[in-house]
């Protein structure tokens, strides 16, 4: 493996998880989803929708920050010893 080979793996992990995470905002704030996705979940889980929407835009937001840690800030790395 070369540093073009990872720096192209990470490129396309940061593409793919982040479209993966707009999908999930998307769905969360601009759908009648995030209701169904309630029930859903309150059925298993009971707890208030004020508490699914903060845990869920903690999810959110923790695998933001993943995806800047794991892929992106490595393809950065790497672009820059090429």
């Amino acid at each position: 493996m070369d540093i073009q080979f990872l720096a192209r793996f990470f490129l396309w992990c940061t593409v793919l998880n982040g479209g993966i995470l707009l999908f999930s905002f998307c769905i969360t704030m601009f759908t009648s989803l995030k209701e169904k996705v309630y029930e859903l979940h309150g059925k298993w889980f009971p707890m208030s929708k004020e508490t699914f929407t903060l845990a869920i835009y903690l999810l959110i937001g923790i695998y933001k920050i993943a995806i800047f840690v794991f892929n992106f800030i490595p393809w950065v790395v790497l672009t820059m010893l090429q």
